[in-house]
């Protein structure tokens, strides 16, 4: 449904109903599925809590990435969630067939996408932290002897910065246009979803620093790429984040790994954390 964060937006009470009405590529809303898994849609609003009944908000989670590995430590404090833009792209031009249609007269959706893609690349690549990817891409009709007529893509551009993110964003839309113009094709953009920078609190980080001296390990700081519930629940408190290590910085995939020894040394902090915490006065 290209909605993230459901359930912790839900307790920050920052749930946007209108998601419920979003289709999957059967046709089903999510108030649907939410329902045929015996969950009542009507009853989200319900898990909202105020903010004077929350202290803070803290997470522990895997890096996803390579630096405490580098670093040879078992976890790490998170500093701030980078913010990110998500988009999809959808260029249309004319579908002919392979062999008929001189390459002079083709309208090629894929090879504009193609371009627009390594557009996207350079950009990126261009400024420290800034990072863009297209993770997703279909062409039609899907023939091998067909010119395609159509491509959507998707586009995720994140960077610790919100500025710099939304200038990316935007000379990236610029180019796709303009690469799309000088070919005669239409182009698309579509806003999926966006979220700006959530940074950690201070005083929190600094309550975790404490808890990962006191378990005799050195203090990290650094920050996600990657996005987490942090950054729905500073809608509703202050936040903070421990880093666990994981084997070369993989996730999302079958190789994703980490020791149970780190799993224990990260379980341990937070508690410590936990019982050694103070609320902010």
């Amino acid at each position: 449904y290209s909605s993230t964060f459901l359930g912790s937006r839900a307790i920050a009470g920052t749930f946007d109903a209108s998601v419920l009405e979003i289709r999957d590529r059967d046709g089903i809303t999510m108030r649907e599925a939410i329902a045929a898994f015996g969950l009542d849609p009507v009853a989200i609003p319900s898990a909202a809590r105020r903010r004077e009944e929350v202290s803070a908000y803290a997470e522990i989670h895997i890096e996803q990435g390579p630096v405490l590995e580098a670093e040879g430590l078992p976890v790490g404090v998170v500093t701030a969630i980078n913010g990110f833009t998500r988009q999809r792209i959808t260029i249309k031009g004319m579908a002919g067939h392979a062999g008929t249609v001189p390459m002079r007269l083709r309208q090629d959706a894929v090879v504009a996408a193609a371009e627009c893609i390594v557009a996207i690349e350079r950009s990126a690549s261009s400024e420290p932290d800034l990072v863009g990817t297209v993770g997703r891409i279909d062409a039609l009709p899907g023939a091998i002897n067909v010119i395609p007529g159509e491509v959507r893509f998707t586009i995720d551009i994140r960077a610790p910065l919100d500025e710099q993110r939304l200038a990316a964003v935007a000379r990236a839309d610029e180019k796709i246009h303009a690469i799309c113009v000088r070919r005669n094709l239409s182009v698309t953009i579509e806003d999926l979803q966006a979220n700006d920078v959530a940074r950690c609190a201070s005083w929190l980080m600094t309550q975790l620093d404490e808890a990962v001296a006191k378990s005799g390990l050195r203090v990290y700081r650094l920050p996600s790429g990657a996005g987490h519930d942090g950054q729905a629940m500073i809608a509703l408190t202050d936040i903070c984040m421990l880093f666990v290590r994981c084997r070369g910085g993989i996730s999302h995939n079958p190789a994703e790994s980490i020791t149970e020894e780190d799993a224990g040394i990260g379980a341990r902090v937070l508690a410590r954390f936990i019982e050694q915490f103070r609320p902010r006065t």
